[in-house]
């Protein structure tokens, strides 16, 4: 994300919070400074500093904020990330925001490393779907990225995904993907089921095929049916423990929704000392 995007981000999350006024941290003298600093409690991948640190630059220009780790770390539980100093108002107001979004952002990051490493010494690569938090999608699809996964679509502009009420609504594989070609020249991916719909979209010639929720066999079969024709790309209920058993099959790549949907935020925690 380029640095104007992040500002309009955070300053929708900061209005969220902040509405009318934080009334509580008016009990802070208004010229008093503190310091702070953010732990983490527990193992992660480090992502989204640069929005943390917009938070605070949009309440006060002045906050000094200084990063012991960098972007994309694999970070060791009760470690300090970053340390803070500025005015105390601008530090309570802003914590729980840039708590907030640092601990959601780097929870996808540290899922997307997990299934990465897990398919490492393989070919294949791990997609993201559009299965995100609202609102948090490009911020989380940049931590997938962060993390050693790759980004599928943006959304429903940027890539053409032919799912099964699409071949309903056109009438068959064949039609669909005709029909898709004829409207883009974006590239176009079709979902099957089974061996029988594979080879339907393998005669079709899309630019890629998702095989949804083929067993291993299947998965074996299709690679082998393909030939490299196409892209193959598996998906369906992948989890850590199936994920590398399917990438050896011989598939292009997994999309796993889990990266972005099932995500536990990272435990931080920010403490803030008054300094005058």
């Amino acid at each position: 994300m380029n640095q104007s995007s992040i500002i309009e981000q955070i300053q929708l999350f900061l209005e969220e919070d902040i509405g009318t006024g934080d009334i509580t941290a008016q009990i802070i003298p208004e010229h008093k400074n503190a310091r702070a600093e953010v732990i983490t409690r527990e193992a992660m991948v480090l992502c989204g500093h640069a929005c943390f640190d917009a938070v605070f630059r949009l309440l006060d220009e002045n906050v000094h904020i200084e990063w012991l780790v960098t972007e994309g770390d694999k970070i060791s539980k009760d470690t300090v990330l970053c340390r803070l100093q500025g005015n105390a108002r601008a530090l309570l107001t802003g914590e729980r925001s840039a708590l907030n979004i640092l601990q959601t952002m780097s929870a996808t990051a540290t899922q997307a490393r997990e299934y990465a490493d897990a398919v490492a010494g393989t070919e294949c690569r791990i997609l993201d779907t559009r299965k995100t938090l609202p609102g948090l999608r490009k911020l989380q699809k940049y931590a997938v990225a962060c993390g050693g996964c790759v980004n599928h679509r943006i959304g429903l502009f940027d890539g053409i995904l032919i799912k099964e009420n699409h071949i309903i609504a056109a009438g068959s594989i064949a039609a669909a993907v005709q029909m898709a070609r004829e409207i883009s020249e974006l590239p176009v991916e079709i979902e099957v089921e089974n061996l029988q719909e594979f080879e339907q979209a393998l005669a079709a010639a899309p630019d890629r095929i998702m095989l949804d929720n083929f067993r291993l066999h299947d998965l074996k079969a299709a690679v082998k049916l393909n030939g490299g024709r196409v892209e193959l790309e598996a998906s369906g209920n992948i989890d850590l423990k199936s994920v590398k058993k399917i990438a050896e099959t011989g598939v292009d790549f997994i999309s796993v929704g889990a990266l972005t949907k099932n995500v536990k935020a990272i435990d931080l925690s920010m403490r803030i000392n008054l300094v005058n």
